[in-house]
């Protein structure tokens, strides 16, 4: 892009004018000095100088194959001037093409699928499913879970921040997760015995009518802070969620389509869900959603339902063209081999800079914790890293509770001279930091 487009934008103070007098509040941006992205070229986005970022966040996990990916570009420009939308009234191939695609690459014997537009309209119906299978209403979700921003999944949510609800849905109980780096127990893995995990037995008998529906689970807490369950977790989870009759939900909006080195996180501990959520990197920037599951399961849900856009043809056509790339490209085995090197970069710099506490993930979804000595998150510190980064040309995401973990979750087609130059220029900022 050439600097001498300027004068197409309205620019960054333009935009922010316009937002404060016509957006609702709570749509916040990331940066004291925000830029305007105005184009995408796979791993790249630029703004409206000409000015060249290396995207380390994939709109938090969404562009998995790139920024306006051509291949995928060209399959939706087909599709969208051949048959735009007739809602799931009327018989179309797409939605059941891309049904039959999904069954064949989500774990076990997930199989039948409904659509949607986003992943809180996935959970959402997850958690309908849920109660119309087992006939119970009551769910258990993790500590530091992120579902969705509606009514229930916002009430499913367990980061306050996110919580913005002032009389949230009933009949929810929150477990621990599997934060190790600050077990709440004060324990350590693997002589804990997952207490974390145990602890749901324990918040079944005393904390519910004993007829719970599901238990919500993220198989990586994205916005929680990258936390990444030790081996074992999941399927101690399964165990105690079989016992009492209970259904695993599995929410893989963010860690889904080859993000952790797997096509789903959920494939790193060897279990299956009873019901899966998807959204994000299906449609590789196509506003889709979807919850999947077993037939048997799903085949109780027989009153009539509908998505007015979900599983349309542009959506979907698009979502089958996203699935074609990660899977000719092996996009979980770039993701897992990338990642490994990316880990390998970011804990040589924490044997120097004190600052970094803790580095966890799976692939190419990877949380460095940022801390002072004392442990106690260095939130300032990694927002100024972050605005620093921002004008070498890094865009690096920032999560947790304490808004003190930085996210990197990259396009899946980043290269390791991407990753090196990455590597060295937080280095540099982390070098004039401490």
């Amino acid at each position: 892009m050439s600097a001498n487009n300027t004068d197409r934008y309205i620019g960054p103070a333009e935009v922010l004018r316009k937002k404060k007098d016509y957006i609702i509040p709570c749509v916040y941006h990331f940066y004291a000095e925000p830029m305007q992205l105005v184009k995408g070229e796979m791993q790249y986005l630029y703004d409206t100088t000409g000015k060249q970022y290396l995207d380390c966040f994939a709109g938090v996990s969404v562009v998995n194959c790139g920024h306006c990916n051509p291949e995928i570009t060209k399959v939706i420009c087909d599709q969208v001037t051949t048959l735009q939308h007739t809602c799931t009234i009327y018989l179309t191939e797409n939605i059941v093409n891309l049904a039959e695609r999904l069954a064949a690459i989500t774990p076990g014997r997930l199989q039948k699928t409904f659509f949607c537009s986003s992943g809180t309209e996935a959970n959402e119906g997850a958690a309908l499913l849920a109660s119309i299978y087992t006939g119970r209403q009551e769910f258990i979700s993790l500590r530091q879970g992120l579902h969705g921003r509606t009514k229930l999944t916002m009430s499913l949510t367990g980061l306050s921040m996110w919580r913005t609800d002032t009389s949230p849905v009933g009949g929810i109980s929150f477990a621990p997760n599997a934060y190790c780096y600050r077990c709440p127990y004060g324990k350590r893995h693997p002589e804990c015995d997952l207490a974390c995990a145990n602890e749901i037995e324990t918040i079944i008998k005393t904390s519910t009518s004993g007829q719970v529906a599901a238990l919500f689970a993220e198989p990586i807490q994205g916005n929680g802070g990258i936390i990444t369950p030790p081996p074992g977790y999941f399927k101690r989870v399964k165990e105690i969620l079989d016992k009492f009759n209970i259904l695993l939900i599995v929410d893989e909006v963010q860690t889904g389509f080859g993000r952790t080195g797997k096509m789903f996180a959920i494939e790193h501990y060897d279990v299956e869900p009873d019901i899966m959520t998807v959204a994000k990197a299906l449609g590789n920037g196509t506003p889709v959603g979807a919850f999947t599951t077993r037939p048997e399961i799903a085949d109780k849900y027989t009153r009539p339902g509908a998505s007015t856009l979900g599983g349309n043809p542009v959506t979907s056509a698009a979502a089958m063209a996203t699935i074609d790339f990660i899977t000719k490209n092996d996009l979980p085995s770039r993701a897992a081999e990338l990642g490994d090197y990316l880990r390998q970069g970011l804990t040589e710099l924490q044997l120097k800079n004190p600052l970094l506490g803790d580095i966890r993930g799976h692939g190419l979804m990877l949380g460095v914790e940022m801390v002072n000595a004392d442990k106690s998150p260095a939130a300032v510190q990694l927002d100024l890293l972050l605005e620093q980064m921002k004008n070498r040309g890094f865009l690096i995401g920032k999560n947790g509770p304490e808004r003190n973990v930085m996210a990197f979750q990259p396009p899946l087609v980043i290269t390791r001279k991407d990753l090196d130059s990455l590597l060295n220029n937080l280095a540099d900022v982390l070098a004039a930091l401490t």
